[in-house]
């Protein structure tokens, strides 16, 4: 039985990827490091279009995110973060840690903050320093119009634009310069195709300007030693070398098939995800679906756990399940990175036969002819 990875990270690695990985490690201050390095700053430039750093840094995305706050920030600054899920409640939490005060827009989940939410909390706040926004939901599904709220935010305050981009960047549109993002922030499991481990964070000139009047206690998360270091295509601290060595390889494989052509993959693949669920006679749990991850309730009838099961124990297919309130009510099915659309029916196939042993009762095939036409209408 082969085994298949369809969870929103980790995500499948391409086989050339892991080869790279597997070569001989190299030191990290010789000149063969610093080439590739040199060449995967470029390539995450191309990956988050822009012409500002995008700096590599050794954690998971949530190391990023961390970074931003004690990097950009001091005690008592206002911070409004968006919160319509499990990564959005993170954004609230972490910078109360730090003594901010932040102001939080309450989504439901499987929903989206709204330009009117966004414009309230800034006219309540005018002395907000930062906006935080979640632009895939992993935990619901649900995408963030981060375009048109950053554009909201730039006309109506001097607050920074940060993007939770974590299983955003590489399936959505992305265009950090020309949308006015400050920060975005990436990990290394996600649309990158490359095994956890690894951060990326690209700063405005404006999030630049905002470090030099932190206040907040830093030493490893400091973005501004990673700034100066960057200069010199180097990092501060020893990096995971072999992960550097595999995001370059991976990076290469999105330069060359294209940053909008992996845009428009993502896009496709999860419709044809969308239709072949609810071919299958089952309902999508987002309003506002994301290109990343597809959640979806479990059918009436059907217990969640003899379903993973199944599906995984016969089938090898691994999914993600709900979390919090929804564990158990929704799983949900990633489409984010190395997958084409032969995996897309070769998922809804699985679903189909899981769903029939576990007694939900729909027409056998009917979700993969609908996955086949959405792929077929492209």
């Amino acid at each position: 039985m082969k085994k298949r990875l369809f969870t929103p990270g980790p995500t499948p690695i391409p086989e050339t990827v892991m080869l790279k990985m597997a070569e001989p490690i190299i030191h990290h201050r010789n000149p063969e490091f610093n080439e590739i390095l040199t060449r995967v700053n470029k390539n995450l430039q191309y990956l988050f279009q822009t012409e500002q750093p995008v700096l590599t840094l050794t954690c998971s995305g949530t190391g990023g995110v961390e970074a931003t706050f004690v990097s950009l920030f001091s005690p008592g600054d206002t911070i409004i973060a968006a919160n319509g899920g499990k990564f959005g409640e993170r954004w609230v939490k972490m910078p109360k840690v730090y003594g901010m005060n932040v102001v939080e827009i309450k989504v439901e989940w499987g929903k989206a903050p709204t330009e009117e939410q966004v414009l309230a909390a800034l006219k309540a706040n005018p002395d907000t320093k930062a906006v935080y926004l979640v632009h895939s939901e992993t935990s619901t599904g649900a995408a963030t119009d981060v375009k048109s709220l950053a554009k909201l935010i730039r006309e109506n305050s001097n607050a920074l634009v940060c993007v939770d981009g974590i299983t955003a960047v590489g399936a959505h549109e992305v265009r950090f310069d020309e949308w006015g993002i400050d920060v975005c922030v990436t990990g290394s499991q996600k649309g990158l195709m490359i095994p956890p481990g690894l951060a990326f964070v690209a700063v405005s000139k404006r999030a630049v300007e905002a470090m030099n009047s932190s206040k907040l206690p830093k030493f490893y998360f400091d973005l501004k030693k990673a700034l100066k270091s960057y200069a010199d295509n180097d990092t501060p601290w020893t990096p995971a070398v072999s992960l550097v060595v595999g995001v370059d390889a991976a990076l290469q494989k999105i330069r060359e098939e294209g940053i909008e052509n992996v845009w428009a993959r993502h896009r496709r693949l999860a419709n044809a995800i969308r239709a072949g669920v609810v071919g299958a006679g089952l309902k999508l749990f987002s309003e506002f679906p994301s290109f990343a991850v597809t959640p979806v309730w479990v059918p009436e009838g059907v217990e969640w756990k003899q379903f993973n099961k199944i599906l995984k124990g016969k089938y090898g297919i691994t999914i993600a399940g709900g979390q919090d309130d929804f564990t158990g009510k929704i799983f949900r099915i990633s489409h984010l990175g190395y997958y084409d659309e032969l995996d897309m029916i070769t998922m809804i196939g699985a679903l189909e036969m899981t769903l029939k042993e576990c007694g939900h009762v729909f027409e056998m095939g009917s979700g993969v002819k609908a996955t086949l036409n959405a792929l077929m209408a492209k």
